[in-house]
């Protein structure tokens, strides 16, 4: 085990894109095969709302977030039934599949047992120091991390005494607290959440962690709602945080479809430049000088590029006047205005079109067939 560490200025750092912070090089642990902090891209998990007792179900969920980029997985483990489920779930998964346990600390050690690739608990909640030294045990002989998750419902009630009640001093020092619980175990193998349904807490609480320890962090925001709110919310949380270098995996939590989760997630990472996965499309919100019908040929973009899964970045633009200086940087641009489309690559026109369906089919045809061509050194491409 490497012993912690704090941070400070002189702490190495991992490289950022323009406008971005180079990130805090956090300690790096793995999650079966994934690794999480360190120089590592930041990786992108989720969790089944499926009965983890119900394999097929939950398992048909799993190949699904997978195709939708998911890479790690999270199944809830209430009971006995649950965790004999991870031994049939994990070998019809690829990703690294996490055990969410509360309150019961065998249940823990049956998950590491079953093919669990990490464990998520509350020390505080999981049974006493005796119990939770034979979760560190069982965890350190099979090489299993563990996440340290705590949030506004679970912090000790001296900390809310403490500190006046659910906010970013409590939901830190209840982290710190836990954390210390593995480390008098000389355990290290830690991934941190400090989760709040607020972001602006959020932000405080993990600005204030990553000054105060080395561990990989894990954003979320919690309870964030349906999948329009939710997203806005995790996105301005997210979004500040990992600009500033802070985070190493996230989730975004949404009453929704699990897809919509990881394009949120990626949706957030590639707006910052730290990830890609498949197409980016750019458009003008249009103005006075609109001469076409910029929102149907968006729209019929959008469906072509589903079947696209390059990293490549397409520009649609209503003013042939500004567009392409605009999205110079698009990989391809349709612009449309005064009876003529134009056909760009890289911001050099290809072709002139005067019929918008002509100038659209070109479109699709460079991007279905030519998608490969693409390459975008800055990007992290994902299959």
């Amino acid at each position: 085990m490497q012993e912690p560490s704090t941070v400070s200025e002189s702490s190495p750092t991992v490289a950022a894109p323009w406008g971005v912070y180079p990130r805090a090089r956090t300690r790096r642990v793995m999650v079966g095969g994934v690794a999480v902090g360190g120089d590592a891209p930041v990786v992108v998990q989720s969790m089944c709302d499926t009965d983890t007792r119900d394999v097929a179900a939950t398992v048909a969920q799993i190949h699904e977030m997978e195709e939708a980029g998911c890479e790690i997985v999270r199944v809830a483990v209430p009971d006995i039934e649950a965790g004999e489920a991870i031994a049939k779930i994990r070998p019809q998964i690829q990703i690294p599949l996490v055990a969410d346990i509360h309150f019961d600390w065998r249940l823990a050690i049956l998950a590491a047992q079953k093919g669990a690739d990490k464990l998520r608990i509350n020390p505080g909640n999981i049974g006493g120091k005796k119990k939770i030294a034979e979760v560190v045990a069982c965890a350190r002989d099979r090489s299993l991390p563990i996440r340290v998750g705590v949030n506004q419902g679970s912090i000790e009630k001296d900390l809310l005494d403490k500190y006046g009640g659910n906010n970013p001093d409590s939901l830190v020092e209840s982290a710190l607290r836990n954390v210390e619980i593995l480390a008098e175990h000389d355990f290290h193998d830690i991934i941190l959440s400090l989760k709040s349904s607020n972001p602006g807490e959020a932000i405080a609480a993990y600005r204030s962690v990553s000054q105060k320890c080395d561990y990989p962090l894990h954003l979320g925001v919690t309870e964030a709602g349906p999948v329009k709110t939710g997203t806005l919310k995790s996105a301005v949380a997210m979004g500040t945080l990992l600009a500033e270098g802070i985070g190493d995996t996230i989730r975004v939590s949404l009453t929704g479809p699990k897809a919509e989760e990881m394009e949120a997630c990626y949706g957030i990472l590639q707006a910052l430049g730290l990830r890609r996965r498949g197409p980016e499309l750019v458009s003008c919100p249009s103005c006075g000088r609109i001469e076409i019908d910029l929102m149907s040929l968006v729209e019929e973009v959008q469906r072509t590029l589903k079947h696209v899964h390059t990293p490549v970045k397409v520009a649609v633009m209503g003013c042939v006047v500004n567009g392409p200086g605009e999205a110079r940087d698009a990989d391809w641009g349709i612009f449309g205005g005064k009876g003529v489309y134009l056909l760009t690559r890289k911001g050099e026109i290809v072709e002139r079109y005067t019929d918008r369906d002509e100038a659209k089919a070109a479109l699709t045809r460079v991007l279905l067939s030519a998608e490969h061509e693409v390459e975008r050194p800055m990007a992290v491409s994902l299959s």
